[in-house]
């Protein structure tokens, strides 16, 4: 498959640049600033572009299998988050069948036992620290979920610890859950995240839908 991934050079797009070369595919990976190439895997082919234009997005997504969001935004820049989303949609509508993956986060999944809660307003899940950029995720998969487009998309939200670690390809998949184990704790490491995204992107399995991964 080719792969584009905007924010190539970010801690889990570029664990996910690695996994997608890593089956063979051939990544494009992008980033907004030329100097962040020597950052990126050497095998992946860089460019250099931005996914909020969706002008960039259409030119950069011409002729690819899928599109991976895995930008972040910088503290501060949070409403760039469902921004983002709107400008990854308008660009990709331009184009011919390219699925959208989007690696969103955990704040909207709903923690097991509580009725609905949702993992945002649990401060075990979610600190105080981290309500900013879960809140900007939250609107970020809202903005998913409420467009009208014909666009192909799916949203892979992260256990509520998403850190770099170690790739063991054994993992859970859920959908609007929260994943814990037995002892209450929500984690998923960036290497198996990018696992289960490119799994996702080799057998499509959640189409306009969202799930998620978990220890």
């Amino acid at each position: 498959m080719r792969i584009t991934v905007f924010g190539a050079a970010g801690n889990a797009g570029s664990r996910v640049v690695t996994e997608a070369l890593s089956r063979g595919h051939e990544v494009t990976a992008v980033v907004r600033n030329q100097a962040r190439f020597a950052e990126l895997h050497p095998e992946a082919t860089h460019r250099t572009g931005d996914a909020e234009n969706p002008d960039h997005v259409a030119e950069l997504s011409a002729g690819q299998d899928v599109v991976v969001n895995a930008t972040r935004p910088a503290p501060g820049r949070e409403r760039e988050h469902p921004a983002i989303t709107r400008s990854l949609l308008s660009g990709l509508a331009r184009t011919d069948a390219v699925r959208l993956i989007v690696i969103g986060g955990a704040g909207s999944l709903t923690v097991p036992g509580t009725e609905g809660r949702l993992a945002i307003d649990d401060p075990r899940y979610v600190p105080a620290a981290w309500r900013h950029i879960a809140a900007a995720s939250n609107a970020q998969y809202e903005a998913l979920h409420t467009a009208d487009t014909r666009v192909a998309w799916t949203y892979l939200s992260p256990s509520a610890l998403f850190e770099p670690g170690v790739r063991t390809g054994e993992f859970r998949l859920g959908k609007d859950e929260l994943l814990v184990d037995a002892d209450g704790d929500s984690s998923i490491s960036m290497e198996d995240l990018a696992v289960a995204l490119l799994d996702e992107a080799e057998s499509p399995a959640h189409h306009r839908a969202r799930f998620t991964v978990g220890y």
